[in-house]
């Protein structure tokens, strides 16, 4: 067996294959989680009555197989093995891939088939099948439950040398007092949406804030404009192109005002969109295009070309940009769920880029999405964000790998499925767009007072 240093866990005397960068890994796809050992095929057999000896009504659980050529993969379902013969729903499944430094995982298309849940062995979608016939061997009969390519997930070698389940365990803390103090209440939704409509910028030549969003492909940045526009909508909007396709979806730099639904006017604050984030140099958002924007060159639907930054000469004037014109504030989108698997390449493209901003001393905030998806228990309800020892623990690691105070790092969820405004939602999003426009006023302070010297 070709595997690196074996990992420990502590399982009933068994021994796990998972090297401990592995378990972090899968760790980062699923949360707090605690992994317990439950079936270890060279130990129990590869019989599928061994599987379900073991590993009948233990909640949810991680399969991961490993093959002749070093290939770690495998599948979650966060429902009970039963042998009920039934299909089953789990819309939380999901295949992965260790290979590389960020893991391939594949959602469940729709969980409506996520898992036939028979008497056989684990399979995924009545379409990729472990420990096939009772044999060492992985087996893809071919399906829609998931879309996979069997070369990307487990290199096509379907010899198996090892399959193991893990029970996963979500560990929920919950801390004695909360970390920050929120009011959910429609007081207090109410109360930040009058401070937002009656913003005034310090500097009279400003009209509306401008707010750069960045962020990695996926992350939502796209989706926390959709979110306010909802807001101030009061319904659901779907303005800005949103998803998660693994290229950004957005092409263009776009500019998005948005309308007070209830007194029909212009709220004094633009958010700036931009291509997503790649750490492969020649995709994505290039960084001299971030600059470019910064400093208020690059015009409305601009559409970006990942292998050729935006050429200055392009402008139709050859004036410096105004103060208006220029960004304000800065804001990090980042994926709660992902914050442990950001690649290095990732990491040191974000950090040219705060250098960059910090050298034109623009304010700067990392926004911290898709809270509920990291911590179960702040999905089972929102106002448990703030004792979530887990979620605080995502906040100091965000601070730590981007350089910036735990103070800048502002947890939200985003509207991605809802189809009715939440108040819990809300609240979150309009305290953090209240954060961003003070936050645009200290840097307005100075660079009016830089502007008023010149003048």
């Amino acid at each position: 067996m070709n595997k690196k240093t074996l990992g420990k866990l502590s399982m009933d005397s068994l021994t796990s294959t998972l090297t401990e960068e592995e378990r972090k890994q899968l760790c980062g796809l699923l949360g707090n989680v605690e992994l317990s050992l439950l079936y270890k095929a060279s130990v129990h057999g590869y019989q599928a009555s061994a599987f379900h000896q073991r590993c009948d009504r233990q909640g949810p659980t991680l399969l991961v197989a490993y093959n002749h050529s070093d290939y770690v993969f495998g599948g979650y379902t966060s429902v009970d093995y039963a042998q009920s013969g039934q299909y089953i729903t789990d819309k939380e499944a999901f295949l992965f891939s260790v290979q590389d430094e960020v893991p391939l995982c594949i959602k469940v298309n729709s969980g409506s088939h996520a898992r036939l849940d028979d008497a056989g062995g684990p399979n995924f979608g009545q379409q990729l099948y472990f420990c096939y016939n009772n044999q060492p061997v992985v087996y893809n009969q071919g399906g829609n439950a998931f879309s996979f390519d069997s070369d990307a997930l487990y290199g096509d070698i379907t010899e198996l040398i090892e399959c193991e389940v893990y029970k996963v365990k979500h560990i929920l803390q919950v801390m004695e007092k909360p970390w920050s103090n929120v009011l959910w209440t429609a007081d207090r939704r109410a109360q930040l949406m009058g401070l937002i409509r009656n913003h005034k910028t310090l500097v009279t030549s400003v009209s509306r804030v401008r707010i750069l969003i960045i962020g990695p492909v996926g992350a939502g940045k796209s989706s926390f404009f959709n979110s306010i526009n909802s807001i101030f909508m009061g319904r659901i909007t779907s303005k800005a192109m949103s998803g998660s396709a693994g290229t950004s979806l957005t092409t263009q730099f776009r500019t998005y005002p948005v309308v007070d639904h209830h007194e029909g006017r212009l709220l004094p604050f633009v958010l700036c969109d931009t291509m997503g984030l790649e750490e492969q140099s020649g995709a994505g958002l290039d960084i001299e295009d971030i600059s470019s924007i910064l400093q208020g060159h690059i015009p409305d639907r601009y559409k970006f070309n990942p292998m050729a930054p935006f050429q200055h000469n392009e402008r139709k004037a050859s004036r410096p940009a105004s103060l208006q014109e220029k960004i304000h504030c800065v804001v990090y989108v980042i994926d709660a769920t992902k914050i442990s698997l950001m690649s290095d390449k990732l990491e040191e493209k974000l950090a040219s880029i705060r250098r960059k901003v910090n050298s034109l001393g623009i304010a700067q905030i990392v926004l911290m999405t898709k809270v509920d998806e990291a911590c179960p228990l702040v999905e089972e309800n929102l106002q448990s964000l703030y004792v979530s020892s887990y979620i605080k623990s995502k906040v100091q690691e965000v601070s730590s790998r981007l350089g910036v105070p735990v103070s800048c790092v502002l947890p939200v969820k985003n509207y991605s499925q809802e189809l009715e405004l939440e108040l819990n939602c809300d609240v979150l999003l309009l305290t953090a767009l209240q954060q961003m426009l003070n936050f645009a006023d200290d840097y307005l302070d100075d660079a009016g007072h830089v502007e008023g010297n010149v003048f």
